[in-house]
């Protein structure tokens, strides 16, 4: 008489589920805070088999982190099938800078005409994370606080369209943040971090006209940093252009 199917246990199969996400969330996190650091060039070739090395993992985890890392268009897909660290356009940008500075002007005046209390309390709370990032040197953590700041200005406003279209620029132009905080070596000047302040202020009194132009300003100090530390050649060892045959990266320890 042939035994009855040993039933799965399904607490091992829920741990196993567990254990693969987490392995995925450690990876994506890791790769996503080396490719926004500039450790990983951009055009540099992601190979699974040695990043599943660095990591102690099988290729399955590799791949569903490299998926979401596409997803965030800081990844790319190339058509041998082959996965590299998305290129930076040096073509692209006077059109992104131009479209980032008018989605700054737009939502910080209209969420000066439209913010509630709500909106003020969750605008401060982002500006108060970029001042610790500040502090304490973090250009990563400068650049995701800053991202929310701008975002919650972008909500109060109203507009989903807009904090889409804003969302999606902020979110392309990351790695070009990390170059304007590296203008900097990292420690943002005092007076860059008020400007923040001023735009919050303009809000708060709702002078949408105040507000529209500081965020101008902001955007152009942003953008003219950018421009003239690239122009410098100090950048000139980091890899921002489109690459047609992509080097082998050193994986960081």
């Amino acid at each position: 008489m042939a035994r009855a199917a040993k039933p799965k246990d399904k607490s091992a199969e829920a741990g196993e589920t567990r254990a693969r996400g987490g392995g995925v969330a450690k990876v994506y996190e890791a790769l996503k805070h080396d490719i926004l650091d500039l450790v990983l060039a951009p055009g540099s070739a992601l190979d699974e088999t040695r990043i599943a090395e660095r990591f102690g993992l099988s290729r399955t985890p590799i791949r569903e982190a490299l998926v979401r890392l596409v997803a965030d268009g800081l990844v790319a897909t190339l058509p041998n099938r082959n996965t590299i660290v998305a290129p930076i356009d040096f073509s692209t940008l006077p059109a992104h800078f131009d479209a980032l500075t008018l989605m700054h002007r737009v939502t910080t005046r209209l969420a000066a005409l439209r913010r509630t209390a709500k909106d003020l309390d969750e605008i401060r709370l982002h500006q108060a994370g970029f001042g610790r990032a500040v502090a304490a040197a973090d250009a990563i953590g400068m650049a995701d606080a800053n991202r929310d700041f701008h975002l919650a200005i972008a909500r109060a406003g109203r507009n989903r369209y807009y904090t889409e279209l804003f969302g999606r620029l902020l979110d392309e132009g990351r790695r070009l943040n990390r170059i304007y905080y590296a203008s900097f070596d990292d420690h943002l000047p005092a007076e860059f971090v008020a400007e923040h302040e001023a735009i919050i202020q303009a809000i708060t009194e709702r002078d949408a006209d105040r507000a529209d132009s500081l965020a101008r300003a902001h955007a152009g100090q942003v953008v003219r940093q950018i421009q003239g530390f690239l122009a410098s050649g100090v950048a000139g060892d980091v890899a921002l252009g489109p690459a047609t045959e992509p080097a082998q990266p050193a994986l960081p320890a």
